[in-house]
C-alpha cells in the first residue's frame, strides 16, 4: 500500500490539475499525518469521528500496521467519501480495507446540524485506554492525549454514539483485490501486475479525475504496453450492464464508465504515446486494438509509467493537440498516416 508522506500532494502537483487527495494533503499540517499514525497504530476498537480527506491516509497507515479482529469504526465529513470514489490510489486503498473487514466507514451530518454537541466538528479517536484530539488553529494543530481512566470512559462512550449516529458510507471505487481479479479475467495478468505495480507505489494524491492526464489517461497507457483491446478495458473499468451498442461499458469493477475512455484514448494518440488500430469484428463498428508507439513508455517500468506520461503532456502542442516537433515522432506513426518521402 502507499505510504502518506510530505510528498504525496507534492508529486501530483507536478501535472497540470492536482487531484482532490494531493490539494487535501497539500494543506494538511506538518507532522500532524505522522503524529496521528504513530498515536493510533497498535490500537483495537479504534473509533474515530470528524476525520477530513487528509487525514484517512495515516489511519490507513497505522491500521496496516496494527493486529485487530475488530474493524476501527471510521466517521468521515461530509463528502469524504463521494472524493474516494475520485480517487483510484487512495479510493481502492479505503474500499479494501473496507472490504477486509480492517475498517467500518460512515459519514457524519454537517457540524452545524449538531450545533448542541460540544465536540460537534472536532476530529477525536478513542480507544479503552486513551482519546486524541486535533487541537489548536488552523495550520498549526497538533494532537493532544486524554489517558485518566475517569475522562475516557465518557468521552470514548460520546464518541461511540458519535459514530452511531452517522450514516453507513460506500465508496464508489473497487477495493484493490477485486480491482485486480477483475484486471486478469477481463485482460490478463501481465495487465493486472502492471496495475499493481502502479498502485503500491504511487503516493496517495498522485493521480486524479480532473485535467488532460487522469486516473483513466494511465490506465489506457497501461493497457496500451499490452496491445489490448480498448473494448476490453472499458469492459473492465466501466459499471452498469452491457449496453446494445457494444460500447464496452459492461459489469465492470466500477471506476468509471466505459465510454469516458474516448478522451483519454484520444489524448494519449495526439501526443505521440500510442496508436489506436481498428480490428475488424464482425457486424458492427470495428474495435479499436490500443498500441504503445512511444519508446519511452514501452521500456519504463510501471511505476514509472506516470512520470514518462507527465513528461509527455508537458511539451507544447499544436492546435490539434499533437506534440510540436516530436524526436522521431514519423516512426512512431502508424505507417498509413506517415508522409511520402522522395525515393530520390
Amino acid at each position: 500500500m502507499a505510504r502518506s508522506t510530505g510528498d504525496d500532494g507534492a508529486s501530483s502537483l507536478d501535472s497540470d490539475t492536482p487531484s482532490e487527495v494531493a490539494v487535501a494533503l497539500n494543506e494538511a499540517d506538518d507532522g500532524l499525518a505522522e503524529a496521528i499514525e504513530s498515536a493510533l497504530a497498535g490500537r483495537s476498537d479504534l473509533v474515530a469521528v470528524g476525520v477530513p480527506l487528509a487525514l484517512l491516509p495515516p489511519i490507513l497507515d497505522a491500521r496496516e500496521r496494527t493486529e485487530a479482529d475488530a474493524p476501527w469504526r471510521v466517521a468521515c465529513r461530509p463528502g469524504v467519501a463521494d472524493a474516494l470514489g475520485r480517487a483510484l490510489v487512495l479510493g481502492t486503498a479505503v474500499a479494501e480495507a473496507i472490504d477486509g473487514g480492517a475498517i467500518e466507514l460512515r459519514t457524519e451530518a454537517e457540524p452545524r446540524a449538531r450545533a448542541a454537541e460540544s465536540d460537534a466538528g472536532r476530529i477525536l479517536f478513542a480507544s479503552a485506554e486513551r482519546v486524541d484530539a486535533v487541537a489548536g488553529p488552523e495550520g498549526d494543530r497538533t494532537l493532544v492525549t486524554e489517558a485518566a481512566p475517569a475522562r475516557v470512559a465518557p468521552a470514548a462512550r460520546s464518541m461511540r454514539e458519535r459514530f452511531a449516529a452517522a450514516a453507513p458510507a460506500s465508496v464508489e471505487m473497487p477495493g484493490r483485490s477485486r480491482l485486480l481479479a477483475g484486471a486478469r479475467e477481463t485482460l490478463d495478468d501481465r495487465f493486472a501486475d502492471d496495475v499493481a505495480a502502479v498502485l503500491g507505489a504511487l503516493p496517495y494524491g498522485a493521480v486524479g479525475r480532473t485535467g488532460e492526464l487522469t486516473d483513466r489517461t494511465l490506465l489506457t497507457a497501461l493497457a496500451a504496453r499490452h496491445d489490448h483491446l480498448l473494448w476490453d478495458l472499458r469492459r473492465w473499468i466501466g459499471t452498469g450492464t452491457e449496453p446494445d451498442d457494444g460500447s464496452g461499458e459492461g459489469e465492470g469493477v466500477g471506476i468509471a464508465a466505459g465510454q469516458d475512455l474516448t478522451g483519454d484514448r484520444r489524448v494519449l494518440v495526439q501526443r505521440g504515446l500510442i496508436e489506436a488500430i481498428k480490428v475488424p469484428a464482425g457486424a458492427g463498428r470495428p474495435r479499436l486494438r490500443l498500441r504503445a508507439i512511444d519508446d519511452a513508455l514501452l521500456r519504463a517500468t510501471p511505476e514509472e509509467v506516470l512520470s514518462v506520461l507527465r513528461g509527455r503532456f508537458a511539451l507544447p502542442v499544436d492546435e490539434d493537440g499533437r506534440v510540436r516537433d516530436l524526436p522521431g515522432g514519423d516512426e512512431r506513426r502508424p505507417v498509413w498516416d506517415r508522409p511520402r518521402r522522395d525515393k530520390n
